[in-house]
């Protein structure tokens, strides 16, 4: 594209492949008591997990999307979430035509109709595919949204492709429900799930509660 905002642009009606980027992230994990005991501040919990492996190709998603799909699922249940609970979703969002629609299936097998109504963005479009990075990047944007209340943009999407169904996936910000709060300072508690499909099959899913 002669566009580079348009270069990557998941979900897009022209998406034509992801853009490779460069970055590190770096997530401190820490026993509650412990993080307490030594005043520091807590960004997040990291609620539930889940992974699961297709062993279906070096690249390519299985296409039916149920190894991603459990991995959602599982990562639900270990948090003692219902799909109704989540506030965003942070999409693996590669743009190829393959990840996007394989992955908004995934979606829908995972979170049912609650999906319809979940702000969902894929930070890709912003900063490329950091491959061995991209999970603790993207796990990091999604800890971002939830304390700021707002779903990043997937940049440079103007034609969302329709095939996808009704799925809430926009080129601007997105403001997130109040979601619950904290008895004891008031502030928001909210629920976003990051996800990471890797080559070789392997499906990742965090659930972290801001």
């Amino acid at each position: 594209t002669e566009d580079p905002k348009r270069a990557s642009i998941p979900f897009d009606l022209e998406r034509n492949g992801f853009v490779i980027g460069e970055g590190a992230g770096i997530l401190v994990l820490e026993e509650l008591e412990h993080a307490k005991k030594r005043g520091a501040k807590i960004y997040a919990e990291m609620s539930g997990y889940g992974a699961t492996c297709d062993a279906n190709h070096i690249t390519s998603p299985l296409e039916d999307g149920s190894g991603a799909a459990a991995a959602m699922r599982f990562a639900l249940r270990d948090a003692g979430l219902n799909p109704e609970d989540i506030d965003y979703v942070n999409a693996h969002g590669t743009g190829t035509e393959l990840n996007d629609t394989t992955e908004v299936n995934v979606l829908r097998q995972a979170l049912g109709d609650a999906l319809e109504d979940i702000p969902v963005s894929s930070t890709k479009s912003a900063i490329g595919h950091l491959f061995g990075a991209a999970g603790a990047v993207e796990t990091i944007a999604t800890l971002q949204a939830l304390r700021h209340g707002q779903a990043p943009p997937t940049l440079g999407l103007k034609n969302l492709d329709k095939r996808l169904g009704r799925v809430r996936i926009s080129g601007e910000p997105q403001d997130l429900a109040p979601g619950t709060f904290n008895a004891a300072d008031g502030t928001p508690k909210r629920l976003g799930l990051s996800n990471s499909l890797g080559f070789g099959g392997h499906n990742v899913t965090l659930a972290i509660r801001a």
